[in-house]
């Protein structure tokens, strides 16, 4: 691990964006490119709702057991609710990951066309405000999600509002993870080292350090934004649309040192994936004589996700 290499990550502000979108989406996509990650300031979602949405996580994995697992839903893939403590594994880890956790989708009309391959959200009875507060949130994710796709657009010299109908009304999930303190000797990491399946995922900093992600030059970086920043990471669905031309980048939650192993940790990604419909399809500029075309055959997000999900255990063949 290089803390050389850390120092180099710049510090990106969303504020330069209205001003200056082109340099903006330059150093976003520059970032990406380098280090496989930004990270990212003034993204534009309250700090006053953040920290409500904390007290709320921890409050939520503080109930019993049996409270929390009556929330999960045999089957279903994790989609909505209550995911147990010990289910979900990275691909290829042979470790389960050291993690519980609730996911909130999209609130769907009733008779939305995207009814049948996105269920309904689950709300728990406590804490209260729950719904109220998580919602707002995913709101406010979305919103910057939507202004982070527009740079990407720009890098790849496409029109700005490209992934605009691709992500409207998209499949996007927020995350509430805990994971609880870990024995001395587990032999397990809190996370395998994996690459999310979405397009971009974006992550605010956690109070309890661990989060690593792999530089390009093959360096794990043990990342932790300033107070109030997000890193924002490529996921396999971007990767694939642009041909590698933005990869996806792999990352993981390791074990903390023995004085820390006692202490929880808590995290909140968002992970933005597009309509259930969109087909995922190689961007023709992203195809050249020294890049050809690695994913010839075009592959619906659905599809998609739901041969990611049976990789990591979330639904059973």
């Amino acid at each position: 691990m290089s803390d050389t290499i850390l120092a180099e990550v710049p510090l990106i502000s969303m504020k330069d964006q209205p001003t200056d979108p082109d340099g903006f989406a330059q150093a976003f996509g520059a970032s990406f490119q380098r280090f496989g990650f930004a990270m990212v300031a003034d993204h534009g979602v309250d700090q006053a709702l953040i920290d409500r949405a904390w007290k709320m996580t921890e409050a939520f994995f503080a109930l019993p057991e049996a409270d929390k697992r009556a929330y999960y839903v045999e089957g279903g893939g994790g989609a909505r609710g209550y995911t147990p403590y010990k289910t979900e594994i990275a691909k290829g880890a042979t470790h389960v990951d050291l993690k519980e956790f609730w996911h909130i989708g999209r609130q769907l009309a009733a008779g939305h066309r995207f009814e049948s391959v996105m269920t309904p959200n689950i709300w728990p009875d406590a804490p209260e405000g729950f719904r109220e507060t998580f919602l707002e949130l995913f709101a406010a994710f979305d919103a910057a999600g939507d202004r982070l796709l527009s740079a990407i657009a720009r890098y790849l010299d496409l029109k700005p509002d490209w992934f605009d109908p691709a992500v409207k009304d998209g499949n996007s999930v927020l995350r509430l993870l805990h994971y609880p303190p870990v024995p001395a000797d587990a032999p397990e990491v809190r996370a395998g080292a994996h690459e999310d399946i979405n397009l971009i995922t974006l992550l605010l900093g956690a109070e309890e350090s661990g989060l690593q992600l792999l530089d390009r030059n093959g360096d794990w970086l043990p990342v932790k934004p300033p107070e109030g920043a997000m890193v924002v990471n490529v996921g396999d669905m971007l990767q694939r649309l642009t041909n590698n031309v933005l990869p996806s980048t792999t990352h993981r939650v390791v074990n903390p040192p023995p004085e820390r192993r006692n202490k929880p940790r808590y995290s909140m990604p968002f992970f933005l994936h597009p309509a259930p419909d969109f087909v995922i399809e190689t961007l023709p500029g992203c195809i050249t004589p020294d890049n050809p075309n690695r994913y010839p055959k075009p592959i619906s997000s659905h599809d998609y996700l739901m041969e990611r999900l049976i990789e990591i255990g979330l639904i059973k063949k």
